[in-house]
């Protein structure tokens, strides 16, 4: 999403001025500001062309949507003479793989656990760009990462982070956790200094993947990846990958928990990026039986709510089959009656995964032969084989 600021009057050469953005943007919340051309090596985007190409994207159809204008800033606005990048710590207060091992439980990724960090940055980024306006008449666009930007690429040139080998941003000083944002100005700006790579040899962000999403180092396959399995991904998830998501139900940490640099990490300062308690191991009972009214109610503000709550059962129905908690098969059995047929696709092979074969057996001649929806009827079968 942008926004933009009309100028008053032509901007000019303001270095002198990069200061006082870094300190108007650290006083606005954010925890680094750099600076960058509003350009990006053609190497980069070839990369991205690649990826498009090879359908890596999945269903995130805007990722092909005008490439053109997102290979390069330049591209998305001709006026644009320097990128403002920022990025904001989110940094968790525990260990974000610890719910992992309640299998009764789900657990949601650590950007998730509060407000819509969209939101946010937003809003600190239009505060940002209309100081600049208010100072020196600059003219200003603002964006998140739903705007065509590459905004990882852009972070690294300006000294933020870099790449690491799982596809996201790395900062030695506030290792894995960092929301960024951008403010494309028509101020020209001097470059900072791009930030090298300081992976080295350690792969462990590629080898903790429960999925095996990563091709290569610096490659994601997102069709591979729990993340967008879980949130972006609107049909039925593959059997292939049901098993290895165990209880995450929205997004998945692992490989940027496991990055050594995290021993820098801090903990978020920003109340709205600090964990809600009833988000950070939700009882997967409860959040099966969520209506769509309640799942609202639960998720306002929350990034979780755009998923819908279809979406967020089937995950939840997952977890459940992979919990190894008979208990639960109760819970599951309720869901064979959903509206979603989404939702009752998952029922049935959550319960193929907690019966034994003659009670799904039985479960199988009540249910199956009623079944309206030929994919649910196709689980059942599968189910039974």
């Amino acid at each position: 999403m942008a926004t933009t600021l009309q100028r008053s009057r032509p901007a000019r050469n303001r270095e002198a001025l990069k200061p006082a953005i870094r300190e108007r943007g650290r006083a606005l919340g954010f925890d680094v500001v750099g600076f960058a051309a509003p350009d990006l090596p053609r190497a980069i985007q070839s990369a991205y062309r690649r990826y498009i190409a090879e359908g890596r994207q999945g269903d995130m159809a805007w990722l092909a949507r005008d490439p053109e204008r997102r290979e390069s800033p330049s591209q998305l606005w001709p006026g644009a003479r320097s990128v403002i990048a920022l990025g904001m710590n989110y940094g968790p207060d525990a260990d974000p793989l610890a719910a992992l091992a309640r299998r009764d439980r789900g657990a949601i990724s650590v950007y998730a656990q509060n407000r819509d960090y969209h939101d946010l940055i937003k809003g600190r980024l239009k505060q940002l760009a209309g100081w600049l306006h208010a100072r020196c008449a600059a003219e200003a666009k603002v964006f998140v990462d739903t705007a065509p930007v590459l905004e990882k690429p852009l972070a690294q040139r300006a000294g933020i982070g870099w790449q690491g080998k799982h596809s996201n941003l790395v900062s030695r000083d506030l290792g894995s956790w960092l929301f960024l944002g951008e403010v494309l100005t028509d101020l020209d700006l001097a470059p900072d200094p791009p930030e090298a790579d300081y992976c080295g040899s350690c792969r462990a962000c590629l080898d903790v993947c429960p999925t095996a999403a990563f091709p290569a180092p610096y490659q994601l396959d997102a069709r591979r990846c729990i993340s967008y399995l879980t949130i972006e991904h609107q049909g039925h998830i593959d059997r292939e990958f049901r098993r290895p998501i165990g209880n995450r139900i929205y997004g998945c940490d692992d490989c940027l928990a496991v990055c050594p640099w995290n021993k820098f990490a801090r903990t978020a300062t920003e109340a709205k990026l600090q964990a809600r308690d009833d988000l950070r191991a939700p009882a997967l009972a409860d959040l099966a039986r969520l209506d769509d009214a309640d799942f609202r109610a639960l998720f306002a503000g929350s990034p979780i709510k755009r998923t819908g709550r279809d979406r967020f059962v089937r995950n939840v129905l997952i977890a459940i089959g992979n919990s190894g908690e008979r208990s639960l098969a109760r819970v599951a059995e309720e869901r064979l009656s959903d509206a979603s047929p989404l939702v009752r696709a998952m029922a049935v092979w959550a319960l193929s995964e907690l019966l034994d074969l003659e009670s799904f057996a039985a479960l199988a001649a009540t249910h199956r032969s009623a079944e309206p929806d030929p994919e649910v009827r196709a689980e059942w079968r599968q189910a039974s084989a």
